[in-house]
Order: C-alpha cells, then sequence, then structure tokens
C-alpha cells in the first residue's frame, strides 16, 4: 500500500483554522477573519502538494511572497538554461533551483520546454523566456549580474574552491552538446565539475544542482560565513513553523 503524500485536512475542522487579529497576529477568535496565507480548499480537504512542511495549506501567492522574503537583497541567484531541442533535464534544473529558492529561472531559446520533471515547483518561481543568448546576457547586464557558465569545455575553471559572486547567473548548457559558442562567450568565467570516473560529463540536471549548492554553500547556507563565504543567508521554511 502506498503512504500518502502530504496531510490531510486542518485538525479540529473550521473553527480551529488559522486566524489573525487586526494586527496580522495570531487569534483564537471565531470573529477574527482567516490567515490570508492559508488556502481554504486546503484546509478543508488536505494539502498533498510537493511543497515542505512550513508552507503546508498556504497559497501559491503565499509561498512566492515568502520566499521572496526569505531570499537576501545582496544575495540571490538567477538559473538558466539553454534549449535548442526540447532538453528534457530543464524540469530537473527547475525543481533544483526552486529547492535553492532561486531569484528566478530563464529558459533560453525555445519556449517550450518539459515541465514533467519540474513537478508543479515552476508554480512557486519567476520563470522567464529569451529567444537567444544575446538577450538573456543583455538582461543580466541591465541587472548588474555577471553570467558564469557551468560546462567542461577548454579553459573553463574548476568550480572547487571558486569564489562565486553573491548574485549572479549560472549559465547551463544543452544536454549532449553544452554550452554553445555563443554562450560561452557571453559568460564572465565557464565553471566545471571535477570528475573522477569514465564519463566525459554529468548530465545537465545533476550539473546544475552541483553548480547551484556550491553557490549556496558560499552564500545561503546558515553558517556559510563561518567557512569563508560573503555570509549566512536567511534559513529555509524548515527552521520555523509561521
Amino acid at each position: 500500500m502506498t503512504p500518502e503524500v502530504g496531510v490531510g485536512p486542518w485538525p479540529g475542522g473550521p473553527d480551529a483554522w488559522p486566524r489573525v487579529d487586526a494586527a496580522g497576529r495570531p487569534s483564537a477568535d471565531h470573529g477574527d477573519p482567516l490567515d490570508p496565507r492559508y488556502d481554504t480548499e486546503l484546509l478543508e480537504h488536505g494539502d498533498r502538494r510537493n511543497v515542505v512542511d512550513a508552507y503546508r495549506y498556504w497559497t501559491v501567492e503565499a509561498i512566492v511572497a515568502d520566499m521572496g522574503r526569505r531570499r537576501p537583497a545582496d544575495r540571490f541567484l538567477h538559473v538558466a538554461i539553454e534549449n535548442w531541442a526540447h532538453d528534457l533535464n530543464i524540469g530537473s534544473v527547475v525543481r533544483t533551483a526552486n529547492a535553492f529558492n532561486a531569484a528566478g529561472v530563464h529558459v533560453v531559446g525555445r519556449r517550450r520546454w518539459n515541465r514533467r520533471g519540474a513537478m508543479v515547483t515552476d508554480r512557486y518561481l519567476h520563470v522567464h523566456h529569451h529567444p537567444s543568448v544575446a538577450e538573456l546576457a543583455a538582461w543580466a547586464t541591465g541587472e548588474g549580474l555577471p553570467l558564469l557558465g557551468v560546462d567542461n569545455v577548454p579553459g573553463s575553471v574548476p568550480i572547487e574552491g571558486y569564489a562565486l559572486p553573491p548574485a549572479c547567473v549560472l549559465l547551463l548548457g544543452q544536454e549532449s552538446t553544452g554550452l554553445t559558442p555563443e554562450a560561452v562567450a557571453a559568460c564572465r568565467v565557464v565553471l566545471h565539475i571535477t570528475q573522477l570516473g569514465s564519463t566525459r560529463s554529468l548530465n545537465a540536471g545533476a550539473a546544475g544542482a552541483i553548480a547551484m549548492h556550491a553557490w549556496a554553500e558560499q552564500h545561503a547556507v546558515p553558517g556559510a560565513a563561518a567557512a569563508g563565504g560573503a555570509g549566512a543567508g536567511r534559513e529555509g521554511p524548515q527552521a520555523e513553523r509561521p
């Protein structure tokens, strides 16, 4: 028997649903309004979504807003991936970007991408489309964000030990072909993940996860400052129950 994912209806029924007073503080007064973060359909029927426990029963909009609140203004990550041949790995990259609370995901090339692997996590992210690398680069320049490629091309630098900028865009290439020459040329630096086996490369989903974690270790994971990073970021929603 497959175990159920998530949680059932809010314990205690509608009388126990979370409420707030005029100042927005939790309230037990039934005359006060429901906490606007919560979705009444989910409170009534349960929440089976792929979200951490702290976000159970919340609306999509409330989750997106809270993820933004938790993202430091001076330390944030964007993730871009080239999509010239309908890459099936994009969904996995999007899901990982959600896990690291990326400020945005950028699909470069074809607008359509396979959302199946994202497991609906794209609903909680800001997903952008750029028809070309040049347009992505122009956007990044306008935002003051450096582009950092991730690929094991000649001239690339090991990501291990590299001081990643606190605010930047990680650019991943198409599966099998890697970054296009245009993408390589647009990047401040191209980083590679050191490999120890016989395979030539990692798939884009795995490479993206490793690169995002490398950035998070330096700039977002609690204790990063002690490890030599720019400073500890705000903890994830697991750290506190709103």
